[in-house]
């Protein structure tokens, strides 16, 4: 996996994240791994509220992350040109923004 093990995700300001992609494409890595990041257990336990589904595509569209935030904030990602670690930032950085309390949480 790109991403670290050893990142931990914490998803107390996101309300729930949409995972777009078509299995059969070859740019869906990336957009995959951060699957398995979001929704493992550890991540979960973070926010019990936050949904996250995944929406698997058979139309050769392009793998899209779409997370919304408590606030009402939408951040979506195109996982084709990014990496798993470069999404899990930019998700962290907002959560870190929206809560700084995160962070700490995060460290440990």
């Amino acid at each position: 996996m790109a991403a670290s093990s050893k990142t931990t995700v914490v998803l107390k300001t996101v309300k729930n994240i949409v995972v777009q992609f078509c299995p059969f494409e070859s740019n869906v890595r990336s957009t995959r791994e951060f699957l398995v990041l979001v929704g493992s257990e550890k991540a979960r336990s973070t926010n019990m509220n936050c949904e996250v589904m995944t929406e698997v595509k058979h139309d050769q569209s392009e793998p899209v992350v779409d997370i919304t935030f408590m606030d009402g904030e939408r951040l979506t990602m195109k996982g084709a040109r990014l990496t798993s670690k470069e999404m899990l930032t930019a998700l962290q950085s907002r959560c870190v923004a929206k809560d700084p309390q995160a962070k700490i949480t995060a460290k440990k």
